[in-house]
C-alpha cells in the first residue's frame, strides 16, 4: 500500500476460531496448498481449479507513485524489460500508483513485439483496486476494473488485489461478489486481497469468494502475519504475498552502524518508504535494537557472500504460507537485479534461521502495538 498511516493501539488478537472452512463450488475445493522448494523461482497460487504461477520475488512498483524521483517513461519501460529478461517477470502495481498501470501497458506491448512468446507467457501483472468506501454496485466495480484492463492493455487482469478502508462498512463483500462475477466472465484471472486482517479474510472465505492470496506487510521486524494470518492460510490454502520485506532499504548495509537520530549523521530518510518503515522500527524497539538486528543479518550475509537485503528477503520467503515477497524497483533510476536474483540461490541453514529469529524476537510484538495485518491503515 502506498500511504503510511498512524499506528492504532489494539489489544492482542484472540485465538483463531476453528470454524474456518474453505470456499467451495461445484468441481472445486479449498485453495490448493503448494510449497515452493528452497531454490524455486516460481510459486503457484490457486483456488477452485484455477492457478497462477508468479515469480517468488516480485517487482514492486509503488515507487512510480511519486516521492522517489521523476519517472522517465522510456527509461522505466527499458528497466522493466531488463528485469523480465533476467527472470524477474512478475510486476506488482495498483490503480493509484501514479502511471504504474500505464507503464505496464507499454511494457507488455513491447514484450509482445520484441520478445519470444515464452517470455510473454511468464510475465504477470498483479494490480490492486483501492476504492473509497462508497456503494459497491456492479457498474461501479466493473467500470473500475475495465479502467485497469485498458491501462494495462490486457483482456484479463492476471490478479486483482482488493483493499477496503473501513470494516464497519460491509460493502467489501458486495464488491468482492461483483469481482468474482467478473472473474467468471473472464475479465480477471485471480481474486486476491491486500491488507485484510485474519477475521475479515475468514468472513470473505466463508462467503464463497475464491481468494488466492492476501498481500501484507511482512519483514524480519514485522512478523505479524505469522501470528494468526499464517494459521488461517494453512487451513485454507490462501497464500501470502509480502511487501515492506526490505523496509524500503533500511534492511541494508547502508544503514548498518549509523545513527539517524542525529541530523546529517546518517543516511537521509528521503523516500516515503524509508520514512514509513522507520516508524515501524520505532514501534518495534527503536534504532539501537534495530542495529543489533542488522548486525545479525550482516553476519549471515558475510557467511553466504550476499547482501543484507538478500538475507532479509530469503528469511521471509522461508516463512509459513509465503508465496512471494516484493522488492521495490526504482525504474530508470537504479537497479538491483543481481542482488535480487541471488535470493533464489541462497539457502539459510537452521543456525541462520534461528539467529535471525532470536534477533527479531527481541523487539516488541507488533500485534500488541499495531494490531493484525493491515490495521496500520485503519484508525
Amino acid at each position: 500500500m502506498s500511504s503510511p498511516a498512524a499506528h492504532t493501539l489494539s489489544p492482542a488478537a484472540p485465538p483463531l476460531p476453528r470454524r474456518v472452512r474453505p470456499a467451495r463450488c461445484s468441481g472445486g475445493g479449498a485453495a490448493a496448498v503448494e510449497t515452493a522448494a528452497a531454490g524455486a523461482r516460481v510459486s503457484t497460487v490457486s483456488n477452485r481449479g484455477d492457478s497462477l504461477a508468479i515469480c517468488r520475488v516480485l517487482n514492486g512498483m509503488w515507487q512510480t507513485s511519486g516521492g522517489w524521483g521523476r519517472i522517465d517513461r522510456d527509461a522505466a519501460v527499458d528497466s522493466m524489460l531488463a528485469y523480465a529478461d533476467a527472470g524477474l517477470s512478475t510486476f506488482d502495481m495498483a490503480d493509484h500508483y501514479g502511471p504504474a498501470e500505464d507503464l505496464y501497458g507499454i511494457f507488455i506491448n513491447r514484450v509482445r513485439r520484441e520478445r519470444p512468446p515464452e517470455l510473454l507467457e511468464e510475465i504477470k501483472g498483479l494490480t490492486k483496486w483501492v476504492p473509497p468506501p462508497v456503494k459497491m454496485t456492479r457498474s461501479y466495480v466493473e467500470d473500475n476494473i475495465n479502467r485497469s484492463r485498458k491501462r494495462m492493455d490486457v483482456a484479463a487482469l492476471d490478479m486483482l488485489q482488493f483493499h477496503w478502508w473501513d470494516y464497519s462498512n460491509p460493502g467489501y463483500l458486495d464488491a468482492l461478489k461483483h469481482i468474482t462475477d467478473l472473474k467468471e466472465e473472464g475479465k480477471i484471472k485471480m481474486v486476491a486481497l491486500t491488507n485484510f486482517d485474519t477475521d475479515r479474510l475468514q468472513i470473505i472465505l466463508e462467503n464463497g469468494i475464491p481468494i488466492v492470496s492476501n498481500q501484507v506487510q511482512h519483514s524480519v521486524v514485522d512478523m505479524r502475519p505469522q501470528r494468526r494470518m499464517a494459521e488461517l492460510c494453512q487451513l485454507t490454502g490462501v497464500k501470502l504475498i509480502t511487501y515492506g520485506t526490505v523496509m524500503g532499504g533500511l534492511l541494508s548495509e547502508k544503514f548498518l552502524d549509523t545513527n539517524v537520530s542525529i541530523p546529517f549523521a546518517g543516511p537521509p530518510l528521503n523516500t516515503p518508504s524509508l520514512q514509513k518503515y522507520k516508524r515501524m522500527v520505532d514501534a518495534w524497539g527503536g534504532w539501537s535494537l534495530f542495529q543489533a538486528l542488522l548486525q545479525t543479518l550482516k553476519k549471515v550475509s558475510v557467511k553466504h557472500g550476499v547482501s543484507i537485503a538478500t538475507v532479509a528477503v530469503r528469511y521471509i520467503l522461508n516463512q509459513t504460507s509465503v508465496a512471494g515477497s516484493m522488492v521495490g524497483v526504482r525504474l530508470g533510476l537504479s537497479e538491483h537485479i543481481k542482488d535480487t536474483n541471488a535470493i533464489f540461490a541462497l539457502e539459510l541453514d537452521e543456525e541462520d534461521m534461528n539467529s535471525i529469529t532470536e534477533a527479531s524476537n527481541k523487539g516488541r510484538n507488533l500485534m500488541d502495538i499495531i494490531g493484525d495485518c493491515g490495521d496500520e491503515y485503519r484508525a
